[in-house]
C-alpha cells in the first residue's frame, strides 16, 4: 500500500537534515527521525548531530578562545598594555559555547518546520524495509512508513573498555564541550585529530594537558605535516608521552584518576594522577539500534559500517545512506551534506550527478593549524611510485608572527606533484595561521586539475602566509617509503 512518507531520514545531523530539506524543496512529503542516546557520562544534546553540539562547531570556538589568549600575549608587543599573565574563566567560555550550540538546535527544528518536514525525536529500528519503529524516552512506540529511507546516524566515541576503569571514569568529546567547570589537569590518550585538538585549545587556555601516543599522530594524514604538529604542540607546552599505552585508570580518595600506563620504548611502567581522561580512540558507527540485520543491509563486519555504492545506496535498493556511517567516505561535515543534497536531487529532482569524494579539502586545528587537500606524500609514492613524484617545499615566516617575536620554526607548507608534463598538483600540505582558510582557495585550483606551473603564475596576496604557495621553488625529490595502501 502507499506509504506514509515519501522519505524518512533515520538521525538528525549534517547529512540527514541536508537530505531532509532539499528533499522537501521538491514538494515530497519528509520526516527526520532523531534521537540522542546520553553517553556514558549522561551527557545529551538537541537536534544538528555531531558537527553542531559536540563536533566542529564547539571544537571551533574553544580553539578561537585559545588563539585569542595567544593574541593577548602577543598584543603587549604591539604597544597594548595589558595585565601579565592572563587569565581564562572556563565556566564563561563554556557558558557562551553552549549557549551557541542551543541557538543552533532550536534553529534547525525552527528550519523543519518552515519546510514542512515532520521531526520526531524517537530511537528507530528496521520493523521491515520499508517500515520504522521509532521509541520515545517514555517508552512510547510509533509506527512510520516511507518510499525511501536515508540512514544518517553517524558515529560515537568508542571506549577502550580492555583498559580498566576506562568506561567509568573516563570521559569523550561527547562530554568535553558541555563540561560546566573546567577539567583541569588532562590526559588524552591516542593520537587522533581530535585529541589533538582538544589537547591544543586545553592548553591554550592554561590548562596542563598531556597526550598520550602508542605510534603516530594523525594516522592517514601526511606524516612530515603531523610530525611538525606534534612539535609546535610540545613547544607550546602540551605534553607528550611518547611510544606509551594505558593499562588502567582508577580513582582516588581525593576524587583525582590514577592513570598507569607502559612505556614500551623504556619497557617501565610508569603512573600519575589527572583531574579527567579523555579518550580519543576513534568513532563507532551509530547502528547498534536499527536491526539493519532484519532488513538485509549489509555492513562491513570490521568497522560495522553501511557498505554503499556511489549513489549512496545499500544492498537494499530503497534504503540509503550518508555521512560517517558510510565504509569508505571521509568523516567531514561538509561531505555528508553535500552527499545528502545531491542524493534527494536524484531521488526527486531528476538529476544524475553522484558526489565526488575526491580532493577534499580539511583542517585540523591545533594551536598551529594544518589545512591539505589532496594525497598525502606517503600516498602519491604508493599510488604513482616515489620516482615519478616531486616535491616542492618550504618554511616560512608569517608577517604577524615578527614582531612579537614568535617561533615559526614549524611553519611549513609544501605541494606533492606528478614529475610528468604539466606537473599535475596532487596534493597541498599548508601548517601556519588560518590554514583552513588558506587550504579553501586553493582546493578548488586542485579540484580542477591545476598544475604547478599554473600555481607559479598566480599573483599572491602581499603580505599573506597564503601568498609564500605561489613562491614554491625549492625542490626535492621524494625519497619516502610507501605506507599507505590505495590511493
Amino acid at each position: 500500500g502507499k506509504k506514509e512518507y515519501d522519505l524518512l531520514v533515520i538521525g538528525g545531523g549534517s547529512g540527514g537534515l541536508a537530505c531532509a530539506k532539499e528533499a522537501a524543496q521538491f514538494g515530497r512529503k519528509v520526516a527526520v527521525l532523531d534521537y540522542v542516546e546520553p553517553s556514558p557520562q549522561g551527557t545529551k544534546w538537541g537536534l544538528g548531530g555531531t558537527c553542531v553540539n559536540v563536533g566542529c562547531i564547539p571544537k571551533k570556538l574553544m580553539h578561537q578562545a585559545a588563539l585569542l589568549g595567544g593574541a593577548l600575549k602577543d598584543a603587549q608587543h604591539y604597544g597594548w598594555n595589558i595585565a601579565q599573565p592572563v587569565h581564562h574563566t572556563w565556566s564563561v567560555m563554556a557558558e557562551a559555547v553552549q549557549n551557541y550550540v542551543k541557538s543552533l538546535n532550536w534553529g534547525h527544528r525552527v528550519q523543519l518546520q518552515d519546510k514542512k518536514v515532520k521531526y520526531f525525536n524517537m530511537k528507530g529500528s528496521f520493523s521491515d524495509p520499508y517500515t520504522i519503529c521509532g521509541l520515545t524516552k517514555s517508552g512510547k512506540e510509533t509506527i512510520v512508513t516511507a518510499e525511501n529511507i536515508v540512514i544518517a546516524t553517524g558515529g560515537r566515541p568508542k571506549y577502550p573498555t580492555h583498559i580498566a576503569g576506562a568506561l567509568e571514569y573516563g570521559i569523550t568529546s561527547d562530554d568535553l564541550f558541555w563540561l560546566k567547570e573546567s577539567p583541569g589537569k588532562t590526559l588524552t590518550p591516542f593520537v587522533f585529530n581530535v585529541s589533538l585538538e582538544c589537547a591544543g585549545f586545553l592548553t591554550g587556555i592554561g590548562l596542563n594537558t598531556t597526550v598520550m601516543m602508542r605510534s603516530i599522530p594523525l594516522r592517514g594524514f601526511d606524516q612530515q605535516m603531523a610530525s611538525l604538529v606534534t612539535e609546535h604542540m610540545e613547544s607550546y607546552g602540551t605534553k607528550f608521552l611518547k611510544r606509551c599505552f594505558p593499562t588502567k585508570v582508577e580513582k582516588l580518595e581525593s576524587n583525582r584518576l590514577q592513570v598507569t600506563w607502559k612505556n614500551t620504548e623504556l619497557g617501565t611502567e610508569e603512573t600519575d594522577s589527572f583531574d579527567t581522561v579523555m579518550w580519543a580512540v576513534g568513532r563507532a558507527p551509530d547502528t547498534e539500534t536499527l536491526n539493519l540485520e532484519a532488513v538485509g543491509v549489509k555492513t562491513n563486519s570490521e568497522t560495522g559500517k553501511i557498505i554503499v555504492d556511489a549513489g549512496e545506496a545499500t544492498s537494499v535498493p530503497h534504503i540509503y545512506a550518508v555521512g560517517d556511517i558510510t565504509e569508505g567516505r571521509p568523516e567531514l561535515t561538509p561531505t555528508a551534506i553535500a552527499a545528502g543534497k545531491l542524493l534527494a536531487q536524484r531521488l526527486f529532482g531528476q538529476s544524475s550527478e553522484l558526489m565526488d569524494y575526491e580532493n577534499v579539502p580539511t583542517t585540523v586545528f591545533t594551536p598551529l593549524e594544518y589545512g591539505c587537500v589532496g594525497l598525502s606524500e606517503e600516498a602519491a609514492g604508493q599510488c604513482y611510485g616515489s620516482d615519478n613524484i616531486e616535491v616542492y617545499h618550504a618554511y616560512y615566516k608569517p608577517l604577524e608572527f615578527t614582531v612579537a617575536e614568535r617561533d615559526a620554526t614549524q611553519c611549513y607548507m609544501k605541494m606533492v606533484c606528478l614529475r610528468e608534463r604539466e606537473q599535475r598538483i596532487l596534493g597541498l600540505h599548508f601548517i601556519g595561521p588560518n590554514a583552513g582558510e588558506v587550504i579553501q582557495g586553493f582546493a578548488l585550483g586542485i579540484k580542477c586539475g591545476a598544475t604547478y606551473p599554473q600555481l607559479m603564475k598566480t599573483i599572491g596576496i602581499h603580505p599573506t602566509c597564503a601568498e609564500e604557495i605561489t613562491k614554491l621553488h625549492i625542490t626535492k625529490r621524494s625519497g619516502l617509503d610507501a605506507t599507505v595502501t590505495g590511493c
